[in-house]
């Protein structure tokens, strides 16, 4: 399980549903490379089957910190874990990768056919806040204006596509809402969600820290019941104000867990699922485990290096960043990795689609694996080893570069050496730079690293996404562009693309932003999660994510 998570991208987070799925789990034995886009290993089953109560006890890497999914500090993938199950997702997202509308939410939502730009939400009158006022247009309203980037007191993770809204207004009545846009947004359905009420969105106070260590309001079919930062606990409850089908479980109880931890933890009967990840002897020690199984499906997390290349910063210079990336060998890093889980395990090759979808491509070639070719690069930049066994250096500095690590983390750590032993026999000398968590993150997000191994995640939204990961951030804040790296033709072609209402044109204009990830090596893509999944054998319509959501309502236990 890999501890450095953050959210990296925009829109709609993949976990795990019901749709679209198959069930069965697999042995270690049998666990192969997951299956293409489309598929989910949920053990789906009917919810008269299921029976109602019990608890799902579930893992976390970090105590989230903070509950506010849109504050910068809370875009992580622990906060949606919880969030997920306590506030409104307007779209959820689909097995097959796509957004379909949550009728809990909205009973009809489209875009005008004679105006692209103007969107009609039509809020269920039955959704209600946990305080018990009604969800209307002035949450909407106000969600918009903290994320537009307007006021920069809000400390917001991404303001991508509420910064292109021009107004958003009450329609017929208080449950209809009408959102305009500056042109044609054909991504609109990433936007909202997860929705937060007005009184988060309306104080900048609020917004930054009035969700830490607090869930002060929420609407969905899970409420708060404890919370306990040093312990480690969050223990979530069935809601009685809940309008829809009430979920099965009586409690989700999430708890923080050290990744060395968890093998123990599933054989003692502490939890009921856990991502296997690219751990062998987690794998190995779910298979074994009493009343667990293994699932698997794709999955739209992959392992990164983030390089960071801030005006100013050793790897501020793209050429050097571009004979740095040549000289890690990602092939060799997943097959060390995964290849005794993922037989022939991949490389991940765009950094917009996921691996197995459509509008896949690889765009790699500017940085692929050529050591010979690196340390050239390396000489005409002037980095030099006075002799075959020495480090780099020019002009008296040494080439070293500090390789930010969450620690513990027995995964990451492998990584990280691989990325040391084949950047070291080139002569650049990495250093680990070890931080506990969260500590970790927080280092991530000021800078704090020259390169970093962490979760990458792909999205419904591609573009929405990586106008938040890769556009040149604002004189407010970087978002979610945590290597600062800045590119005008990467900001042209995602404007572009975000107002091009044709699909194939917009996955054109997506592979051309790819192309140009590779060659100014924003990142460098590692390896797919194994998308494999230790799970509780009697736990129906939950398991292994897919590119789907939790289904939070029909997850369950057998009768």
């Amino acid at each position: 399980m890999r501890r450095l998570s953050l959210v990296l991208v925009a829109g709609v987070v993949a976990v795990l549903a019901m749709a679209g799925c198959s069930g069965g789990g697999r042995s270690a034995a049998s666990l192969g490379a997951a299956p293409g886009a489309g598929v989910s290993d949920l053990n789906p089953r009917p919810r008269d089957q299921v029976r109602d109560g019990g608890e799902l006890r579930w893992p976390l890497d970090t105590m989230p910190a903070n509950f506010n999914a849109h504050q910068f500090d809370g875009a992580t993938q622990q906060t949606h874990a919880v969030v997920d199950a306590l506030l409104p997702r307007l779209f959820t997202g689909a097995a097959d990768g796509g957004l379909t509308r949550n009728n809990d939410y909205l009973t009809s939502a489209d875009a005008s056919a004679t105006d692209p730009g103007t969107v009609t939400y039509w809020i269920n009158p039955e959704a209600v806040w946990s305080d018990g006022r009604p969800i209307t247009w002035r949450d909407f309203e106000a969600q918009w204006k903290a994320l537009s980037g307007a006021d920069p007191a809000y400390q917001v993770a991404s303001t991508a596509g509420y910064d292109q809204i021009t107004s958003v207004r009450p329609g017929t009545d208080n449950h209809q809402v009408v959102i305009t846009f500056n042109g044609a947004y054909p991504e609109w359905r990433g936007l909202f969600s997860p929705l937060y009420p007005a009184s988060t969105n309306t104080d900048p106070s609020v917004f930054n820290s009035g969700w830490v260590n607090r869930l002060p309001t929420t609407a969905g079919p899970f409420e708060l019941d404890s919370l306990d930062p040093t312990g480690g606990t969050i223990t979530l409850s069935r809601s009685p104000r809940w309008w829809g089908a009430p979920a099965k479980l009586d409690q989700i109880r999430y708890t923080v867990v050290d990744p060395a931890a968890l093998p123990g933890a599933l054989t003692e009967d502490k939890l009921d699922f856990c991502e296997i990840g690219s751990s062998v002897d987690l794998l190995n020690r779910a298979e074994s485990a009493p009343g667990m199984t293994i699932r698997q499906s794709p999955d739209r997390r992959y392992s990164q290096v983030t390089f960071n290349g801030e005006p100013g910063a050793l790897l501020a210079d793209v050429a050097l960043r571009q004979a740095i990336a040549k000289g890690i060998d990602r092939r060799a890093i997943a097959q060390r990795m995964v290849g005794q889980i993922v037989p022939n395990a991949a490389t991940v090759d765009n950094h917009v689609y996921p691996v197995g979808s459509r509008d896949y491509r690889d765009n790699s070639a500017p940085v692929a694996f050529n050591a010979v070719a690196a340390g050239q690069e390396l000489d005409r930049l002037g980095w030099v080893r006075q002799s075959p066994s020495a480090m780099r250096s020019r002009a008296g500095q040494l080439l070293r570069l500090r390789l930010l690590e969450g620690t513990p983390d027995p995964v990451t750590g492998q990584i990280d050496r691989a990325v040391q032993d084949q950047l070291g026999q080139l002569g650049v000398q990495v250093v680990p730079q070890p931080e506990p968590l969260p500590q970790a993150g927080e280092a991530y997000r000021r800078g704090d690293f020259d390169l970093a191994t962490v979760d990458g995640r792909s999205s419904a939204a591609p573009l929405t996404a990586g106008q938040a990961s890769y556009a040149t951030p604002g004189p407010d804040g970087i978002r979610r562009n945590y290597g600062r790296i800045t590119d005008p033709n990467v900001d042209s072609l995602l404007r572009e693309g975000l107002a091009e209402p044709r699909e194939h044109k917009r996955a054109e204009i997506g592979n051309r932003i790819d192309r140009l990830l590779w060659q100014d090596v924003y990142t460098v893509p590692l390896y797919p999660s194994t998308g494999a999944y230790a799970v509780r054998a009697n736990l129906a319509n939950f398991g292994a994510p897919g590119y789907a959501d939790v289904d939070y309502i029909d997850a369950g236990y057998l009768k």
